[in-house]
């Protein structure tokens, strides 16, 4: 089987834009700039000025100047005779960097990897990008059938049991402006949406993890777990899944969601045990 990222679930610029009035230290060309980087999507291969356009909302003018400067700059790679742009070097640099010095990737792998080989689920590590949740480290069982979705990889928050599991640990506040957000982007189709969510916040405070099953994918059943720093400054989640004919609610619920909870729990506690000596994550 293989599992694909929700078009609908594209990290665009899901916020209204600021403007200089509303926040000076705001740079708008910066934001366009990383709008345009953001617009690429695992799979896409090649994108034109037109297509940045579309996804960002941005003029295509603007677009033009954007992609031109990022090309000097190396964060672009012009193919001429498509009259196209792909990814560049500059680009794989810095999630390099970043992925690299997560420490909490190098703790929580052979633990997923563990849950991954005795279930035949795909697991992974997961952050908020803006409405969605990205990938950060994943893990699965060689010889089973799972979700092929991987590193950077984004997947909607509101449907997902990794994004619901993210939302029962944030502040509320913070929780609050993200559903007025969702409802937003979501229209007509959020009502359901919204009820995943709120029976997803009673599973975590009853259970630690929550469910997701056939709400982001009709073929797929998932449970998620949130994770913490120490100082509570910092929410992950963790999520195992698969396809549904292979692994109904029952188990899931009833051997897989404890077990990832403990795999939280003990991630947690070594990042806490290395918090001391190293500093936060």
């Amino acid at each position: 089987m293989t599992g694909r990222a929700d078009r609908s679930a594209l990290p665009l610029d899901d916020y209204p834009e600021a403007t200089e009035g509303e926040d000076r230290q705001f740079v708008t060309a910066l934001a366009r700039g990383l709008s345009v980087l953001r617009a690429f999507q695992p799979g896409d291969g090649v994108l034109g000025n037109g297509d940045i356009a579309e996804r960002t909302g941005l003029p295509k003018p603007t677009v033009s100047r954007l992609t031109h400067t990022l090309t000097r700059l190396g964060y672009l790679t012009h193919a001429e005779r498509l009259g196209k742009y792909r990814l560049g070097p500059g680009v794989l640099s810095l999630g390099y960097s970043l992925l690299a010095n997560m420490d909490i990737r190098k703790i929580a792998r052979p633990y997923m990897q563990e849950l991954a080989n005795a279930s035949g689920l795909s697991l992974a590590l997961g952050a908020r990008d803006r409405l969605n949740m990205v990938y950060l480290e994943h893990a699965r069982d060689a010889g089973s059938v799972t979700l092929r979705l991987d590193i950077g990889s984004h997947i909607p928050i509101a449907t997902t049991a990794m994004g619901r599991a993210f939302l029962a640990a944030i502040p509320e506040n913070e929780r609050a402006y993200l559903m007025s957000a969702m409802a937003e982007r979501a229209g007509a189709a959020w009502p359901p949406m919204a009820k995943g969510v709120e029976r997803a916040l009673r599973q975590v405070a009853e259970t630690g993890f929550c469910t997701s099953f056939g709400e982001w994918q009709q073929d797929v059943n998932a449970v998620g777990v949130p994770l913490r720093s120490m100082d509570g400054a910092t929410v992950m989640a963790l999520n195992c899944g698969g396809p549904a004919f292979l692994h109904k609610p029952e188990k899931l619920e009833a051997e897989w969601g404890p077990r990832l909870v403990n795999v939280a729990r003990t991630i947690e506690k070594e990042m806490q045990n290395g918090f001391a000596a190293q500093g936060p994550w």
